[in-house]
Parts: C-alpha cells; sequence; structure tokens
C-alpha cells in the first residue's frame, strides 16, 4: 500500500522534541517538528457483523488483538461517534517495532480511522474531536500524515511545518526497550526553550543545518536507560553520507538524514553489516 493512501500508517518521526514545561496535571508541554517516513504498518478492513482484529507481520509479537489495542479503540471511537452499527474485520501487518519512539501504535489510530469513514460512508473524526483527543496525545499529529507537522502543547496545538526539502531517512533501532514514563520520570529539567523557527525554503544542507542546532530534551535520559542509543547515533554520525542524527521521540529508534534514497540505503546497508541484530530501514521523507 502506497504511502498517503487510506491503510498505510506512517512511522512518525520527532525530529526535534524541546520539553517546555509540565502543567499542575503533570502534563508535559513540548516543541516537535514531526515528519513521516515512507515505510510504516498496514491497514485492511472489511465489512463484518462485528468489529474484529488480526495482526501479522515481522513484529506482530506482543501486540494485543483486544480492546486494549489502539486500532480497535479508534473503531469503536469512530462507530459510537457516528452511530454506526456495522462492524469491521481489521487486518494489521505490523511492519513497525513497537515502544521504539515511532508512534506506530496511534499512526494505526489514525489509519484506521481514516479508512473506516471511508468503508462505513460516515464523515471522518476531525484531529481536535473529543474523542480522537481521547486515544492518545500523538493521534492527531498522526491524522495529519503525510505532511509535516509543528506540534506544540502536549500534542493538541497542531500547524503545519514549511515546505521541507527532499531526502532519504535511515531508520536504527538497536533492539532495546526505552519505556517513556521512565523517560520522563528521569528528566532533569522540564522547563527549556522551544524549538527555534523553521526557515522557509531551506534545502538539504541548510535543514541538516538547521536541525543539528536543535535538540530532543529526552535524549539524555533515554540513553541513560539504554546507552545503545548513543552508539547508533555515533555509528550513524560517522557514516560521510549523513548529514544530520537525532533520536526520535523517546526512543530508542534513531533516525539520520541523507541526501537520497541511494544514500538511504547505503548508508542502512552498513549499519546492517556493522551491526547484525539492530533493525535499520531505508525511506524516504514524506513531504
Amino acid at each position: 500500500m502506497e504511502p498517503g493512501r487510506p491503510g498505510h500508517a506512517p512511522a512518525k518521526i520527532n525530529l526535534t522534541l524541546h520539553i517546555t514545561g509540565q502543567r499542575s496535571d503533570g502534563y508535559h508541554l513540548l516543541d516537535s517538528l514531526v515528519v513521516f517516513a515512507g515505510l510504516g504498518d498496514q491497514i485492511e478492513a472489511t465489512l463484518s457483523r462485528d468489529l474484529t482484529l488480526t495482526v501479522t507481520g515481522p513484529f506482530a509479537a506482543g501486540v494485543p488483538t483486544d480492546g486494549r489495542n489502539l486500532v480497535l479503540k479508534a473503531a469503536e471511537a469512530l462507530r459510537s461517534a457516528r452511530g454506526v452499527t456495522l462492524g469491521a474485520a481489521i487486518r494489521l501487518t505490523k511492519s513497525l517495532p513497537h515502544a521504539a519512539g515511532l508512534g506506530s501504535g496511534s499512526s494505526d489510530a489514525a489509519a484506521t480511522l481514516a479508512l473506516l469513514a471511508k468503508l462505513w460512508n460516515v464523515a471522518p473524526l476531525a484531529d481536535d474531536d473529543p474523542a480522537v483527543l481521547a486515544l492518545g496525545a500523538d493521534v492527531p499529529v498522526c491524522c495529519h500524515a503525510p505532511a509535516p507537522v509543528r506540534m506544540r502543547g502536549i500534542g493538541e496545538d497542531l500547524s503545519p511545518a514549511p515546505t521541507l526539502p527532499p531526502c532519504g531517512l535511515v531508520l536504527v533501532n538497536p533492539g532495546v526497550a526505552v519505556p517513556t514514563a521512565e523517560v520522563f520520570r528521569t528528566l532533569r529539567s522540564r522547563d527549556n526553550p522551544p524549538m527555534a523557527e523553521i526557515p522557509e525554503g531551506m534545502d538539504y544542507a541548510a535543514f541538516c543545518g538547521w536541525l543539528n542546532t536543535q535538540r530532543n530534551d529526552m535524549l539524555a535520559p533515554a540513553a541513560r536507560i539504554a546507552p545503545e542509543i548513543e552508539t547508533a547515533l555515533t555509528q550513524l554520525r560517522r557514516h560521510p553520507l549523513v548529514g544530520a542524527a537525532v533520536m526520535s521521540g523517546s526512543g530508542a529508534t534513531c533516525v539520520a538524514l541523507v541526501p537520497d534514497m541511494g544514500a538511504a540505503r547505503r548508508v542502512s546497508r552498513a549499519i546492517q553489516i556493522s551491526h547484525m541484530g539492530w533493525w535499520t530501514a531505508p525511506a524516504p521523507l514524506l513531504t
């Protein structure tokens, strides 16, 4: 299924993640440039009497197929909001590692909302609909895929990002678990400067230069939990084709920017050879 088509749930990447405060209810405030990669999970559905979910794919192990899964929660939310009496047999092909800082569960939920709105012939839910917000902080931004988005507040303040230059991405996950709650718990500062304004009309070199001046405030606590993250970033930054390398979200997936897909495949292959147990994949930056 092609990126951008209904049913495609692309990897969500936080190229920056500035933690700018914390509300009295405990929610963290952030400022982040979110982009999407041209690879991801796939959602398919057919009409059915009941709502059911089956999960296949290389990362299907451990993914629940009951009401704990965001896909079914999204389906129930849409059905309830639109008064739908039909069901759906939903099939999720899990190609992205979960709990990896790629927002795959949230992207799956957003893709499900769009796909089932078409299947059931009902109006889709807006990204700021309370039913969407209730699914999780990352679901609204994933409803905007594949367009890059600046995300602020607790994830509900969304605005289009300037047009970004075409480039390749290399995604690398060293196969370690980094619990998001633990990363937040060990943050040493929760009141940091916001992200700099994103310049208009950047070419690839300017984009990498700008990105290298920004932050992911979750990197330090995540790397204390999983030192392999710093190893992955070091490996990426040493490669001459890499213009910038960051950790996405709360980790542990690291992402490198390279000039094009040819470079992405070369860098990905180099990482595969040097670290056979890591997951790595080349992908285009979606715009």
